[in-house]
């Protein structure tokens, strides 16, 4: 056999006998039953409900996400409202929320959706992996919950359940492993209420079968799990080693004019995809104001003036330590369009307040008419809602 083949053949585990079948579906669904929090996207069968909720669950904590879900849905409250609705009010809505790409992909799925299925989202997992922002998760969350199809999850609450009961090994995201997780989610979730069987695993995932300190104790199914039976609890799934963030500075053009001032609009790729700033270009942390200045003239195609540095403003991202720097600039010229950015445009900050923004882009704008920017008072900043960890871990 060949190495390609051996390997193949690890990424697959040994059917799941019915006798343990039995003694996992079960158990898990009447726990559920008994021990499930009171979530309000669980009291709607509405799929366009379910699917914002698994959309904004994505590397969200539960706590956040509720009164996310509730002013969105108040907002767009069907397919049809937030296919028809423009990009920058959904942005606006999600503003705060973080990952910005889920949202851009949930309007053009909305559309699609419109477009393709008459307003009304496909009941199966294979139709709705074709639409945009549908990976195998997703597919399989809204195809069991809302139309009670056999889909299989894996999510990182789910992947830590069955690494324990299986005792599954490897690093998250080895594909070896991977492919051995879905494999037993598929054969697990065949029965009755696979919706609800799946949310079991995740529910049994974020409150019991935790990354740290596990309840084992309470565990419905500690008897099958053969992690627990040798002792392995702690060492399954084995952490995955993350990283150091990239520290990223940024240069910030704050540009009064008029009452206004300047904001654009990213190109959709990479970070901040198609949200508005005060326009910004990458520079190094020891970047002189007039280099930097020289920088956003150029990215502006107008010459500009440094009036003064105004403030630093540090935010923790996931994958980077962001620093970014207002620099308080004037210029004879005010352009209206550039081809760094999607859009140019002269906002009031009252009319600011409905473009799609980041929560760093809004700190900095809070920094800046903090300092008087505007001509009058500083203006106390806002505080905007907090967001969790990743889902993994909290949902």
């Amino acid at each position: 056999m060949s190495p390609r083949k051996r390997t193949e053949s690890r990424a697959l585990p040994a059917p799941v006998s019915p006798e343990r079948h039995t003694a996992l579906h079960g158990p898990l669904l009447s726990w559920y039953d008994r021990n499930k929090r009171d979530l309000p996207w669980r009291r709607t069968r509405d799929p366009y409900a379910i699917w914002l909720s698994e959309v904004m669950l994505q590397q969200t904590q539960v706590s956040t996400v509720i009164p996310y879900w509730e002013r969105f849905l108040a907002r767009f409250p069907t397919v049809k409202a937030l296919a028809s609705a423009p990009l920058d009010d959904v942005l606006s809505g999600w503003k705060g929320l973080g990952y910005y790409s889920r949202a851009r992909n949930l309007h053009r799925a909305a559309q699609e959706v419109v477009e393709r299925f008459g307003g009304k989202l496909p009941s199966t997992a294979e139709e709705l992996l074709t639409l945009p922002g549908f990976g195998r998760y997703t597919a399989g969350a809204v195809a069991s919950i809302a139309f009670g199809e056999e889909a299989p999850i894996v999510d990182g609450n789910v992947a830590r359940v069955l690494s324990r009961l299986f005792e599954v090994e490897g690093l998250p995201g080895d594909r070896d492993r991977e492919a051995t997780l879905w494999a037993l989610a598929s054969a697990l979730v065949k029965g009755e209420r696979p919706g609800d069987f799946n949310q079991a695993l995740m529910e049994h995932g974020a409150t019991v079968c935790r990354p740290e300190s596990p309840l084992c104790l309470l565990c419905p199914v500690r008897d099958g799990c053969i992690a627990f039976k040798k002792g392995r609890v702690d060492e399954l799934p084995p952490a995955k080693v993350r990283a150091a963030p990239r520290k990223l500075f940024l240069a910030l053009a704050v540009w009064p004019h008029a009452g206004t001032l300047l904001f654009a609009r990213r190109a959709d790729k990479g970070l901040f995809g198609g949200l508005w700033e005060l326009p910004a270009v990458e520079v190094e942390e020891d970047t002189p104001e007039a280099e930097a200045t020289e920088r956003l003239s150029t990215t502006l195609g107008a010459p500009l003036t440094l009036e003064g540095t105004l403030d630093s403003v540090r935010r923790q991202l996931t994958h980077r330590d962001l620093t970014l720097r207002l620099l308080r600039v004037t210029g004879a010229t005010r352009p209206t369009k550039s081809a760094a950015f999607q859009e140019l445009r002269w906002c009031t900050p009252q009319e600011a307040e409905a473009l799609g923004m980041s929560t760093a882009m809004q700190r900095a704008l809070d920094a800046a008419l903090g300092h008087g920017v505007m001509g009058g008072e500083a203006v106390p900043a806002k505080k905007a809602p907090g967001r969790g960890g990743r889902r993994a871990t909290g949902r």
